[in-house]
């Protein structure tokens, strides 16, 4: 019995250790997800997302209310003041410090004086000891006014600091932020200054709005997927490249978020990885970003540029996901949406000024009448015979009675001790003519602050103007908004590998291991290889060192995706239903690593015939079938030229049901496919054959491209699509014939005259500018250039110093075709006012051949198209 109630309690004794185990386990475990939760919400509100309505994180906020305290108009060392800032800053001087710089390299809320760094070059500052700042004019009329600014005490309770600032600006948006806290993360782009204070204008007007970034290292930037700035947005940013010449490349202006050392160093990098062909990269940034870029002979700078961009930092692609803190609540919106929130927060804020403004001016007015009244009523004597304080102020407030009804609000005790404290001698030297010029002039701004009251969109939209009059002046617009073409890498990466193949093991790559063996062609380490095999089938994989396709392919090359012009002939046999059939495909798109049938619901077969061609090009085969098939006619020719070209799945055309003993090529064929439609895109300015952009022609081997230029030039090209021409410089571009004739009208500096000359391409040079104007004075200048048959213009001339005479002039009348270096014929003894072109541009479209085109700008008498005018 004593045994059994040892154990009970015993076992009782292990269930109470085992229960507060439980419980202490359970308490830990919330402890923990309450920590966690704390300190997130501490990183996300205190310290890395910016609130919307004043576009700061605390550090920035607490950094700017500090020079605001220390604020005496003169420089401040870096040092102090973030000495200062860790009264309410409780992270530390280099917290601060970064920050402080930050902000500084901004250029919009602080002066900075000494060497802040360079975000261009990725130089950092000088130590805070060696460097000063102070706040600008711009902070201090936008972001300070303790009258409107709640406060809180600081981390310590000795100090208070602001919940925010009184922020009249969209701040956050011409800034930018960049955070990342606990499970959440911001990145909002800068904006233009000038933009978003004309965007906010146009907000309050009623108008809807669209704002892009505005980057201060310039560069040039695609916003066609921002997406308002929202999570899942994309924007694509490059750096300016210029062509010096043939031999040189100059990087003027470099991508956001990038600096020149890493632009340098992923441009050596792509060199050896042989991406790109470079001689030499010079870095010579000093007060302007230039890096120049030597080109071995033979590259292209077109073609290089264009690698810049598909292989170096010369493009990146920027990410922005707007997230802020409204009301202690994590928000993601659109920039136009925080546009908006400033917008309102802003008008709120001059409102509650003017308000304050209000009480202000009704205090003044009281007081001025009051002691008016206090004075002219002589009701100061009433208090010379009182006893008492209390006698003292009845008597005030007695003599005050009669006179006070068309006061705005009640007397008070403290305005009756403000009149007792009036002294003698201000009141011996009253004048009552500037006491009522006084209440006059408190009356007219009361009555203006009414007016602005009741009018406070009007008021906000003035402020707006204002600011943008007062701190506008140079911060236009540094990034050049443009659409950026798909550059294709495979197309611009240097041949920098050799394909080999081992047939008999099915290797294929350009690994040391295959060098002994069967050369295929050059290639690049991005390209894919299409194999074929005697059955038919295909299949598209990833090259590199070395790569199992199987044992004795039939067919191994480069494969160039979306290549509609590449045509596999063929000729196969439906081995289960003993059918021979033909057919013509392209293979322009795939998935790769994966196996194609010669066609669909075609299990087994076996390749006769097959033949690449390029452009389309259409053989003709002889065709012997076996001597035992009972066919009548055992031999006959097949052409491929009556075959269309169908998709990669299709079962092809039936040649013959009998066995097929050989076939034989009896004719190579000519391409089918016809010329290549060209389009130059005037965004981008490059051309392309995806009908994007305005059409040039359709381009055969030997055809060729002219472009007319600003600077009084022509230049004859191929039609390679990785051609560009700048259209900031370019008057005309079209598919050149023989007998085109270029006609212009020129101001010649040498002779003080104009001259009009017309013309035909002499030369044969290609990718060459030639100049045809007759010197190279500075005041020599192009006017008008046109590539039209039969222009005709309007032109204006000086006739003295406020007159001038208009006239007509079709060129085509007024001199015959000459050498492309002659003067040509003068027109006027003084430079043209203007030139203006009433011919009408025929534009050429793909059901219009240049024949017809020519035909009808012939005929044509419709009114000017200003496109190849030049002033």
């Amino acid at each position: 019995m004593e045994e059994n109630n040892k154990n009970l309690e015993d076992n009782l004794e292990e269930n109470e250790i085992d229960a507060a185990k439980v419980i202490q386990v359970d308490v830990i475990e919330d402890m923990y997800k309450d920590y966690f939760l704390d300190y997130a919400s501490y990183v996300i509100l205190e310290r890395a997302i910016p609130t919307s309505q004043d576009g700061l994180k605390p550090v920035q906020r607490r950094i700017l209310h500090s020079m605001f305290l220390m604020n005496d108009g003169r420089f401040h060392k870096v040092a102090n003041v973030i000495g200062q800032t860790m009264q309410f800053h409780p992270h530390g001087d280099a917290a601060i410090g970064d920050a402080l710089v930050h902000i500084g390299q901004k250029d919009l809320m602080i002066d900075c004086q000494g060497n802040w760094g360079d975000v261009r070059t990725g130089d950092r500052a000088a130590a805070p000891r060696y460097i000063e700042a102070r706040l600008s004019k711009f902070a201090l009329d936008i972001a300070f006014n303790p009258k409107t600014t709640n406060f809180q005490f600081s981390y310590d309770g000795r100090k208070k600091e602001p919940i925010m600032l009184p922020m009249k600006f969209p701040l956050l948006l011409a800034q930018g932020v960049e955070g990342i806290a606990v499970g959440l993360s911001t990145k909002i782009l800068p904006h233009n200054f000038v933009e978003l204070i004309k965007a906010s204008i146009s907000l309050l007007k009623g108008k809807k709005v669209q704002i892009f970034p505005d980057f201060n290292t310039g560069g040039l930037a695609d916003f066609s997927n921002y997406n308002g700035g929202k999570r899942g947005g994309k924007v694509r940013v490059r750096a300016k490249i210029n062509i010096l010449d043939k031999k040189r490349l100059t990087v003027t202006e470099i991508p956001y978020g990038t600096t020149t050392t890493g632009i340098i160093d992923s441009i050596i990098k792509a060199n050896n990885k042989s991406k790109i062909k470079i001689k030499k990269v010079v870095d010579n940034t000093a007060a302007d970003v230039e890096i120049l870029i030597e080109l071995p002979s033979g590259a292209s700078p077109d073609v290089t540029m264009d690698a810049l961009y598909a292989f170096t930092d010369c493009e990146v692609s920027i990410s922005p996901n707007a997230c802020t803190i409204n009301g202690d609540t994590p928000v993601f919106t659109t920039v136009e949406e925080l546009l908006q929130i400033c917008t309102d927060q802003t008008q709120f804020l001059l409102e509650w000024e003017l308000k304050n403004r209000k009480k202000e001016l009704e205090d003044r007015w009281h007081q001025a009448s009051l002691e008016k009244i206090f004075i002219e009523h002589k009701i100061y004597q009433d208090i010379e015979e009182c006893e008492s304080w209390e006698e003292v102020l009845a008597a005030v407030d007695n003599g005050l009675k009669p006179h006070i009804k068309h006061l705005m609000r009640a007397v008070i005790e403290e305005d009756l001790v403000r009149l007792t404290e009036i002294k003698i001698k201000r009141i011996s030297k009253y004048n009552k003519f500037k006491a009522d010029e006084l209440l006059k002039a408190i009356e007219e701004e009361l009555e203006e602050v009414k007016y602005h009251l009741a009018h406070i969109v009007e008021y906000t939209i003035n402020y707006y103007s204002e600011l943008l009059k007062k701190h506008g002046k140079g911060r236009e617009r540094k990034t050049e908004i443009t659409n950026f073409g798909t550059i294709n890498a495979a197309s611009v990466v240097i041949n920098n590998a050799k394909l080999y193949i081992n047939r008999k093991e099915g290797f294929i790559g350009y690994g040391s291991s295959l060098k002994k063996d069967e050369f295929i062609s050059e290639c690049s380490d991005i390209d894919n290889v299409i194999v074929f095999y005697k059955d038919g089938s295909y299949k598209v994989v990833k090259i590199a060192d070395k790569v199992f396709v199987g044992k004795n392919p039939m067919h191994v090359a480069v494969w160039k995706k979306g290549d509609k012009r590449m045509t596999y002939n063929m000729i196969y046999a439906d081995l289960d239903k003993g059918i021979n059939y033909a057919k013509r495909f392209n293979v322009s798109a795939i998935t790769r690593e994966k196996q194609y049938p010669v066609a669909t619901n075609i299990t087994k077969s076996k390749v006769l015939h097959f033949s690449v061609n390029p452009n389309g090009e259409a053989e003709t085969v002889a065709v012997l079938l076996t001597q035992s098939c009972s066919a009548k006619k055992k031999e006959f020719e097949y052409s491929f030229a009556d075959l269309a070209v169908k998709g990669r799945s299709s079962r092809g055309n039936t040649i013959t049901k009998y066995p097929i003993k050989k076939i034989k090529v009896t004719q190579q064929g000519t391409s089918t496919l016809g010329a290549i439609k060209v389009w130059y895109d005037d965004t981008t300015g490059r051309i392309n054959s995806s009908a994007y952009g305005k059409y040039i022609g359709a381009f055969e081997e030997e055809d060729k491209i002219i472009a007319l230029y600003q600077d009084g030039s022509y230049e004859l090209t191929n039609y390679e699509l990785t051609n560009r021409f700048d259209p900031k410089t370019l008057i005309a571009l079209k598919k050149w014939d023989k007998d085109m004739v270029i006609s212009s009208i020129h101001y010649d500096g040498e002779r003080k005259a104009t001259y009009v000359k017309r013309f035909k391409v002499e030369t044969n040079s290609l990718n060459q500018k030639f100049n045809f104007l007759p010197n190279d004075y500075v005041s020599t200048k192009l006017l008008f250039g046109s590539l039209y048959p039969s222009p005709v213009v309007e032109y204006k001339v000086r006739a003295g110093r406020s007159k001038s005479i208009e006239g007509e002039l079709t060129l085509t009348d007024f001199i015959d075709i000459k050498g492309w270096k002659s003067l040509g014929n003068k027109l006027s003894d003084s430079k043209l006012i203007s030139v203006k072109p009433i011919h009408k541009e025929i534009e050429l479209t793909e059901e219009m051949d240049d024949a017809k085109a020519k035909e009808k700008a012939a005929n044509s008498n419709e009114t000017a198209d200003p496109q190849n005018t030049l002033f």
